[in-house]
């Protein structure tokens, strides 16, 4: 979506309408009472009908933007308002008081503004980030109404006050974004808000497997349950650790759950692991375990039954993508990641080998319905 139009979409509507409709703003901008200690580590948990995502908010970046936030999700005023604009993987547009009636739905898009003082700053108007949304050509216009970037949006940085990012849940926000909308990008359909409630930020989870050893990650089992059957991993971290850490950290996470093997080479290879076809998007936090490895490569063979990891011509390009061997593939050996085998469940592994396919595409789908990671 170019610049320009975004612009105009996160601006309010037009003048005219809105000095018509819109109450009188304030005799003097929001200055909030709560002190940056008050309002740091805070985050903003926006429940609505699509999912719950989580905002940290930035008292640093815009703190009276911030402390008006947080006095409107106290006071509940944000509960029964929608998300009311939205462009399909650019931006969504919500907190508009009026947008509480569905027979204002003309005027959604001009309440609750005119309160604040626009607070620029160099936050970087990237995927996640949380802003003001202005009046057309009034920078100190802003109020209850944010949007939120589905992607770097960076052309807008430093035009609108941003105070705060997304830090779990971008996969709701990007369903938001998808929703039905009309030529003015006027969501067809009512996605309230819940509630937005304000809370601690907890302590960071763990990343999992961060700290395992190559005999801690040895102990574990991955169990691949297939439309065929059952395939039972074990792993080779003594030779490539950090392949299998990732692979394990994925596996737990549940990002290899709903794949497919996509790719079926009879004699040489079956390939699985690629996030594009998942039958669901990736949270964030599945997302952010996806990453370029280095390569790991090692003197384990690929013969029938290794799991190795499929790459581009990039040494450094495997990421999730796994595949594995059906037949003895000597040309792979050293040259690709090998970082485990199948210990039960070779027979499901020749029957998708088996299954008819077009081009190397299955012509059925085989899914990975679920992964289980077991320790022995």
């Amino acid at each position: 979506m170019p610049a320009p139009l975004l612009l105009a979409i996160v601006l309010a509507v037009s003048p005219d309408v809105s000095a018509q409709r819109r109450p009188a703003a304030p005799a003097a901008p929001f200055k909030t009472s709560l002190t940056l200690a008050e309002m740091s580590h805070k985050q903003a948990v926006v429940a609505t009908s699509k999912g719950t995502f989580v905002i940290d908010l930035l008292p640093e970046a815009a703190p009276n933007h911030v402390g008006y936030f947080i006095k409107l999700a106290r006071d509940g005023a944000y509960n029964g308002t929608t998300f009311h604009r939205a462009i399909r993987m650019g931006i969504i547009q919500g907190g508009d008081p009026l947008s509480r009636d569905p027979a204002k739905k003309d005027l959604y898009g001009t309440g609750g503004l005119g309160i604040l003082n626009a607070e620029l700053n160099a936050t970087p108007l990237a995927r996640g980030a949380v802003a003001a949304v202005l009046q057309p050509g009034k920078l100190n216009s802003a109020g209850a109404q944010f949007f939120i970037a589905v992607t770097d949006q960076l052309a807008l940085t430093g035009q609108f006050t941003v105070f705060g990012r997304v830090a779990d849940g971008m996969e709701i926000v990007q369903q938001i974004s998808e929703a039905p909308v009309d030529a003015e990008a006027r969501v067809s359909e009512r996605i309230e808000m819940a509630s937005v409630t304000i809370r601690d930020a907890p302590p960071p989870d763990a990343v999992p497997f961060a700290s395992a050893t190559p005999e801690e990650m040895a102990a574990y089992h991955v169990v691949l349950e297939t439309s065929k059957g059952d395939i039972t991993l074990a792993f080779r971290p003594d030779k490539a650790p950090e392949h299998v850490r990732n692979f394990l950290r994925l596996a737990q996470s549940g990002a290899y759950d709903g794949t497919t093997f996509h790719r079926v080479v009879r004699g040489f290879v079956i390939q699985g692991g690629m996030m594009l076809p998942r039958a669901t998007r990736l949270t964030q936090k599945q997302q952010s375990y996806v990453h370029n490895l280095q390569p790991e490569f090692n003197d384990i063979l690929h013969v029938a039954g290794t799991l190795s990891m499929a790459r581009l011509d990039d040494p450094a390009s495997a990421s999730t993508s796994f595949f594995i061997c059906t037949a003895p593939a000597p040309s792979l050996d050293g040259k690709y990641t090998a970082f485990g085998q199948v210990i039960a469940g070779m027979e499901v592994v020749q029957a998708i080998e088996a299954v008819a396919v077009q081009d190397d595409t299955p012509t059925q789908k085989i899914e990975v319905r679920r992964v289980r990671v077991e320790k022995q």
